[in-house]
């Protein structure tokens, strides 16, 4: 593929075409002059074709997880349902108490998914004013069924749904308006394809009419001073010029491309790795059909192989792949199939791949 390798394949930072980096090298602007004005404004349409929604999308010079503490401080009053099924579960727990929210976790197994019908039994325990879960567990390679589940909070009706979706917007269906979510995030590293550095964000006014009250939603990562910037075509502070222009370049491609053909390609990659498991009984993905990512996938790997000694030696051969996260470290390959990378890179990553785990 132009202006790729294809041999990187970490599940996030992911690689970066080459374009795409040259597009960050453009003249520094002022943040109050018109030129940025132009800027912040002419990537209000494309990110809300991007996130399908109508509402002003936030843009924060922070990784995804600020976007997560800003879910939190603007719309958790009191006490949150965390799902945790992963890591990034579990950090969403930790980050809602390090806020000063009760956390009530819903703990589902590696790999699994909570389902509707378990979700409506766990609100009918503790009062909640909100329910925080990760849409693709980057983790685990597993993806919640966010419509359904969305349904089902949208019976409570003073209880918000805050959606990680670091590792979904841009590579799956996310949709935040016709789904009814309060406030959806990602970050730049991902199925964008683009270096760390820029949190994404949309809200419902739901999510806004709490934030507004809210006695501790904090400065920097405020959500409301993120709106306010947006309406104005204007960074809240000093942006991260550079990050900004590439992601103009690539939203622009995105557009090219059309974001139902890339969520087609990013399941058309998901599809081979499944395949290429499916034919060799020693591997198992930890995710069920139905319930898989199509952005990255979580492999485990036989008793006998170690994970890391296998990613050393794809590393070795040119192919970067990571690791399982605690506690699956030496258990789970994790391949991202994300961003710009097509099926052949894919392909060409298993061929490599093949000798290591049988």
């Amino acid at each position: 593929m132009s202006g790729l390798s294809g041999r990187f394949f970490l599940p996030g930072p992911v690689e970066v075409r080459a374009d795409l980096l040259a597009s960050m090298q453009r003249p520094m602007i002022g943040i109050h002059e018109p030129e940025m004005q132009e800027l912040m404004g002419g990537l209000q349409g494309p990110l809300r074709r991007l996130f399908r929604t109508e509402r002003p999308v936030l843009i924060g010079s922070c990784s995804s997880t600020g976007f997560m503490e800003a879910a939190v401080r603007g719309g958790v009053e009191r006490r949150v349902l965390v799902v945790v099924g992963g890591y990034f579960g579990e950090r969403f727990a930790g980050v809602a108490e390090a806020c000063g929210r009760e956390v009530v976790r819903a703990h589902v197994p590696p790999g699994a998914t909570l389902e509707p019908a378990h979700l409506e039994r766990f609100l009918e325990g503790p009062d909640v004013d909100a329910v925080a879960l990760v849409h693709s567990e980057t983790s685990t390679g597993a993806l919640a069924p966010l419509e359904a589940l969305a349904r089902v909070v949208r019976t409570r009706p003073n209880v918000l749904l805050l959606v990680d979706a670091v590792t979904s917007v841009g590579g799956s269906p996310v949709e935040t308006d016709a789904w009814d979510l309060d406030f959806v995030f990602t970050g730049t590293q991902k199925a964008l394809a683009l270096p760390p550095g820029l949190a994404l964000g949309a809200a419902s006014e739901r999510f806004f009419e709490r934030a507004r009250g809210a006695p501790d939603r904090g400065w920097y990562l405020d959500p409301v001073k993120h709106l306010e910037a947006a309406e104005r075509r204007l960074p809240t502070q000093s942006p991260a010029l550079p990050l900004l222009y590439a992601l103009e370049a690539q939203l622009r491609r995105i557009d090219e491309e059309r974001l139902e053909h890339r969520w087609a390609r990013h399941t058309a990659m998901r599809e081979l790795v499944e395949q290429w498991v499916e034919a060799r009984p020693a591997l198992a993905l930890l995710a069920p059909a139905g319930r898989r990512a199509s952005t990255v996938s979580a492999i485990a790997v036989p008793p006998h192989c170690s994970a890391s000694a296998i990613a050393t030696e794809l590393r070795r051969r040119g192919f970067v792949v990571g690791v399982g996260l605690p506690p699956l470290t030496e258990r789970v390959l994790r391949i991202g199939h994300m961003g710009d990378l097509e099926p052949a890179d894919v392909s060409g990553l298993l061929e490599a791949l093949e000798s290591l785990v049988m």
